[in-house]
C-alpha cells in the first residue's frame, strides 16, 4: 500500500509530522480522523521508477475534461447536493462512482484541495485546464449565492447541449470523409493495377492516343515513379497547415474563412449564435456581471473573429454603450439576435429571452448541419464520378482508335 507523508494539528494546536501507510487517499483521510487530527498538508511518497513511467517519459498529457465527463460531473454533483450531502462528501461519492480514469484523478485532487480548505470553485481553478472557465465562475457564483445546486444543474444541461451539437458535427463529416478516402483509394488502385497494363496496350500499339488518355497516361507516369514525392508534398503541406493555424493571424484567417465559406457560413453562424445566447443566459441567471459574461462567453464560442468582436463590444459597453448595440457592431450575428437583445434589456428580461433564443437557434443549428450533408453528399458523389468516368473514357476512347487502326 502506498505511503503518504503529513502535516496535521491535533485540538491542543500542536503540529505533528509523520508517515501513514492507507489503500488510498480516502483511507488516509478516514485514518487521519480516527486519530482526531486536522490535516494541513499530504503528499505520497515516491517510489521506485518503473518501466511504465519510464515509457511515458516526454509525452504531454493533459487533463481537460471531456464535455461528456462535465456534464456527468455536474449532474451527480447537483443530485448528491439536493440530497442534502455536503459537498466533501459529494466529491468522495462522484471519486467513488466516475467511470473515467481523467475525471477519477481531477475529482480527487479536487477533494484534497476542498479538505484543506479551499472553496470548490477555487478547488477546481488550481486544476488548471480540466475544468472550463465558464463552469468555475458559475461555481463561484453559486457559492456566493447560495445556490451552488442550481448553477449545477443548468451547467449539466449546458455541457449535454453542447455534447450533442459537438457530436451532430461530427457525424455530419463522417459520411463526406469516408467517400472522399473511397475516391482516392479507388484512384491509387486505377493508377496502380490497371492502368499499367493498358498503357503497355497502347504504347506497343504506336498510335496515336488522344489528349485525354495521354493526359491519363501522364499522371499514371508521375504516380508510379513519384508516389513517395506525393506522400512527402502530403504530409509537409498537412504540417504546415498545423503549424499556421496554431498561429494567431493563421486562425483569425481560418476562422474567418468559415464565415464567408457559402457551404460552412450558415451552420458557423447557426452554431454560434445558439452557444452565445445559451452561454449568456446562464452566466446572466447566476448573477454574474454583464462585462464579466461577455468576457467567458467570447471564449467559448469556438471562433477568433467573434472572440475579438465580443471583446471589442465589451469594451463600447464599458464607455455606456447598451449590450445590442455593442453586439450590432460585431456584424456577425444574426438580425434576430439583435433584435431579441433589444426586447429583452427593454422588458428586464434579457436572460429568459436569451434562454428562448437559443433554444430557437439550436434547432436552427441542427437543420443547418443536416442541410449542409443534404448538399455535400452529392457534391462527393457527383466528384468521385467524374473522377473515374474521366478514367474510364480516356481507356475505352483509346481501345477504340487501337482497334479502328488496326481494323
Amino acid at each position: 500500500m502506498p505511503l503518504y507523508n503529513y502535516q496535521a494539528k491535533d485540538f491542543s494546536g500542536q503540529i505533528i509530522s509523520g508517515v501513514l501507510e492507507a489503500e488510498n487517499i480516502q483511507g488516509f483521510y478516514q485514518a487521519i480522523k480516527e486519530r482526531q487530527l486536522f490535516c494541513l498538508d499530504v503528499s505520497q511518497k515516491r517510489q521506485p521508477v518503473n518501466m511504465t513511467f519510464l515509457t511515458s517519459l516526454g509525452r504531454t498529457t493533459s487533463n481537460k475534461l471531456s464535455l461528456k465527463d462535465l456534464a456527468i460531473f455536474c449532474r451527480q454533483f447537483y443530485v448528491l447536493l439536493m440530497a442534502g450531502v455536503t459537498v466533501i462528501k459529494a466529491l468522495d461519492v462522484i471519486y467513488q462512482q466516475t467511470e473515467s480514469k481523467k475525471c477519477k484523478s481531477v475529482v480527487l485532487k479536487v477533494y484534497e484541495t476542498v479538505q484543506k480548505g479551499d472553496l470548490l470553485s477555487e478547488a477546481m481553478r488550481k486544476q488548471g485546464e480540466a475544468f472550463p472557465t465558464i463552469l468555475i465562475n458559475m461555481v463561484e457564483s453559486g457559492e456566493a449565492s447560495g445556490k451552488l445546486d442550481m448553477v449545477l444543474q443548468k451547467m449539466a444541461e449546458h455541457f449535454d447541449k453542447e455534447r450533442k451539437l459537438r457530436s451532430k458535427l461530427i457525424s455530419a463529416m463522417i459520411y463526406p470523409i469516408i467517400l472522399s478516402i473511397v475516391t482516392v483509394l479507388v484512384v491509387m488502385i486505377l493508377f496502380a493495377f490497371v492502368l499499367p497494363t493498358f498503357i503497355g496496350l497502347f504504347e506497343s500499339s504506336g498510335v496515336s492516343l488522344p489528349l485525354p488518355t495521354r493526359i491519363l497516361i501522364g499522371m499514371s507516369n508521375f504516380f508510379s515513379n513519384f508516389w513517395y514525392l506525393i506522400l512527402l508534398g502530403l504530409a509537409a503541406l498537412v504540417y504546415a497547415w498545423n503549424k499556421y493555424i496554431k498561429t494567431e493571424q493563421g486562425r483569425l484567417s481560418w476562422d474567418g474563412a468559415k464565415l464567408k465559406i457559402p457551404m460552412f457560413k450558415n451552420v458557423a453562424i447557426k452554431v454560434i449564435s445558439a452557444r452565445f445566447t445559451r452561454t449568456l443566459s446562464i452566466l446572466l441567471s447566476s448573477g454574474i456581471p454583464l462585462l464579466n459574461c461577455i468576457d467567458i462567453t467570447s471564449k467559448v464560442l469556438g471562433n477568433k473573429v467573434v472572440t475579438d468582436g465580443l471583446l471589442g463590444a465589451k469594451e463600447d459597453m464599458s464607455k455606456g454603450s447598451s449590450l445590442s448595440q455593442a453586439i450590432r457592431r460585431v456584424g456577425i450575428f444574426p438580425a434576430m439576435i439583435y433584435s431579441m437583445i433589444n426586447i429583452g434589456e427593454e422588458s428586464g428580461s434579457l436572460e429568459e429571452i436569451l434562454d428562448k433564443t437559443s433554444v430557437y437557434y439550436d434547432e436552427e443549428a441542427d437543420v443547418a448541419i443536416q442541410r449542409m450533408l443534404a448538399i455535400f453528399e452529392p457534391l462527393l458523389i457527383v466528384l468521385m464520378a467524374v473522377i473515374v468516368g474521366f478514367i474510364v473514357i480516356s481507356i475505352a476512347m483509346a481501345m477504340f482508335k487501337v482497334y479502328s487502326t488496326v481494323g
